[in-house]
């Protein structure tokens, strides 16, 4: 492969948004893979329909401040699967501690099922989107508190 031809394939990842890319052509294997921005958004106002359990997580998102936790965003555009089939268990649930790496969901974008992984090892304090719901790049999907 030519530098120009990696040169177009860091421009298609840029103008997609992809957080990684791999090809395969003519037994040559190319991985790319970029680093999304991290942010921290307002946890979201409490329903009178609330779980005793989201009111306990709210109650903890609230008592702490805000950057003692970390956002997991969507690297692109598509549709949020908590879990790798429809009869399989979840990746992770609320309260979960995740490593590094541990993917936490998938989105599938264009046919294709992009595993979305923590870069980090923390606990999942919050899950900020509905399984099967469209995503957008750059929502945040998972609050993680950072363990070390």
């Amino acid at each position: 492969m030519t530098p120009k031809e990696l040169k177009a394939l860091l421009e298609l990842m840029q103008t997609y948004h992809l957080a990684e890319l791999e090809i395969e052509r003519s037994g040559f294997r190319v991985r790319l893979r970029r680093e999304m921005g991290v942010v921290v958004p307002s946890p979201p106002p409490l329903t009178a329909s609330s779980s005793p359990s989201a009111v306990a997580a709210q109650a903890e998102i609230e008592r702490r401040p805000p950057d003692s936790f970390v956002t997991i965003e969507a690297p692109m555009v598509g549709t949020f699967y908590r879990a790798p089939a429809p009869e399989a268990p979840p990746y992770v649930k609320e309260g979960d501690l995740v490593k590094e790496g541990q993917v936490l969901c998938i989105i599938e974008a264009m046919k294709l099922m992009n595993e979305i992984e923590s870069r980090m090892a923390g606990r999942v304090v919050k899950i900020l989107v509905e399984n099967r719901q469209g995503v957008e790049y750059g929502q945040p999907l998972f609050l993680v508190e950072p363990v070390a």
